[in-house]
């Protein structure tokens, strides 16, 4: 009804305010009746004392309701006065905020739990620290593949693992600005290893810190006997082909000469060339042996600051005349860089003179043999790029172009490109490669630059 608005209520309680004080101050004025006098004041005042409550009970409401908002108090009801208070449309809204919050609350705690679930599901262990900057460290979340992965309960406080698993916490708080790192921990007797990710995170204001991990033991020795299975594999072959010709020799020769005293002048030219050929072939094994040490026996880089512009320098130098007399244009760029990276400059060399030498062996059926070497800065990445127009690399070869041995070209040894990339591993780098049939290849050397 309209004389339950507020406008109308307020209108009546100041028009009955100023009536009562014109009423009293004609009365003290113009007459000596002081018992009216007295009861008009009266009941002037407490029109007034109405007036101040009537106004201070909204006040009143909207501060229940930002409080309510504040502390995300859900029980609060404004329906009985959004049809009998003299705002019902703002009583109204006010029911429908408190409605679309508590709404709004129950959609995170769902999601929340969601997240939890899946959290507490997958075989990775996390945990999220809440850092306060206090000496007791809140763990927010600790879940259940971390409390079996580290052999302990799930900790309210991140000194508590601390005490108990003190290197894995030292190790966490040495990449605690993120990163990643390997390492390995005894838990109850049993060795495991661990792939490691710590990732900071500020959130509303809060600092945390979430820690990743996962035992990553069984899937390195699963490689590791795929990659024996294939190295056994090419040393089986390499063997076997030098052993049987050796092994067939020996036995012809053994027959030729048993129960002869005197061999004639053919049976000696026979002898000669079947010990020739002994004597060839293992040289070959030999050479294959001396090339397996190579590959295991390699130096630990000694790690220095060299200018990109210097890398590239030496290598044009070294590899400029071999490129001429295969005919083939090799093109160094941005020789004068001056972008520093650390590295074994010996080492690193080696790899590009093997990048080269392929590229230059690539490139030998083009019509325009060109081979482009030069560098690219890629978010934390540096890259050195050698790319040659040669006929590039099978799909089903680039697969295997690293493996020991392993070699498509006639004559090649097959451990250069094996060597590069152990090379690059011991410089926390890698390899990548890009070939395109007919087209060109594209091998990067990738460091970290930071």
């Amino acid at each position: 009804m309209f004389y339950q608005r507020f406008t109308f209520r307020l209108i009546f309680r100041l028009l009955i305010i100023n009536l009562l004080g014109y009423l009293l101050f004609y009365l003290i004025k113009n007459t000596q009746l002081w018992f009216t006098i007295a009861g008009i004041a009266l009941i002037l005042l407490g029109a007034i004392i109405s007036l101040y409550y009537y106004i201070n009970q909204i006040r009143s409401d909207i501060n229940r309701f930002i409080l309510a908002v504040k502390t995300r108090d859900h029980t609060l009801n404004f329906k009985n006065k959004a049809t009998k208070g003299s705002f019902p449309e703002l009583y109204e809204s006010f029911s429908d905020i408190l409605q679309v919050h508590k709404q709004i609350r129950l959609e995170q705690e769902a999601m929340f739990q969601l997240i939890k679930t899946i959290l507490e599901q997958v075989p990775v262990g996390v945990i999220v620290v809440n850092n306060t900057g206090q000496e007791k460290e809140e763990i927010a979340f600790f879940n259940q593949a971390a409390s079996n992965l580290l052999g302990v309960p799930a900790y309210k406080y991140w000194h508590r693992l601390k005490e108990h698993l003190p290197n894995f916490s030292n190790e966490v708080e040495q990449i605690s600005t993120g990163g990643k790192r390997f390492l390995e921990l005894k838990i109850q007797d049993k060795l495991i290893q661990l792939s490691t990710e710590v990732i900071p995170l500020n959130l509303y204001g809060n600092n945390y810190t979430i820690i990743s991990f996962q035992n990553i033991k069984d899937e390195i020795e699963q490689k590791e006997t795929e990659a024996w299975n294939r190295l056994i594999g090419v040393i089986s072959h390499e063997i076997l082909n030098s052993i049987t010709p050796i092994s067939s020799l020996s036995d012809t020769i053994n027959k030729m000469v048993t129960d002869k005293k005197m061999l004639t002048e053919d049976e000696m030219e026979d002898l000669k060339t079947a010990l020739q050929t002994i004597q060839r072939r293992s040289s070959g094994l030999l050479d294959f042996v001396k090339d397996y040490r190579l590959i295991a026996e390699l130096p630990t880089p000694n790690l220095e600051a060299h200018t990109i512009g210097e890398i590239l320098k030496h290598i044009k130098v070294l590899m400029q005349p071999f490129a001429k007399v295969k005919n083939v244009v090799l093109d160094v760029e941005q020789t004068s860089s001056k972008i520093t990276v650390q590295l074994d400059l010996k080492l690193v060399e080696q790899v590009l003179i093997n990048l080269i030498t392929n590229s230059i062996y690539a490139v030998e059926n083009s019509e325009y043999p060109h081979i482009k070497v030069n560098y690219r800065l890629e978010n934390t990445k540096l890259y050195i790029d050698v790319s040659d127009n040669g006929k590039g690399i099978d799909a089903n070869d680039l697969e295997k172009i690293f493996v020991p041995f392993y070699t498509t070209r006639k004559n090649g040894s097959g451990i250069g490109l094996t060597i590069s990339r152990n090379i690059m591993k011991m410089h926390r780098g890698s390899i990548e490669v890009i070939s395109t049939r007919e087209s060109g290849t594209t091998f990067s050397l990738v460091f970290n630059y930071v």
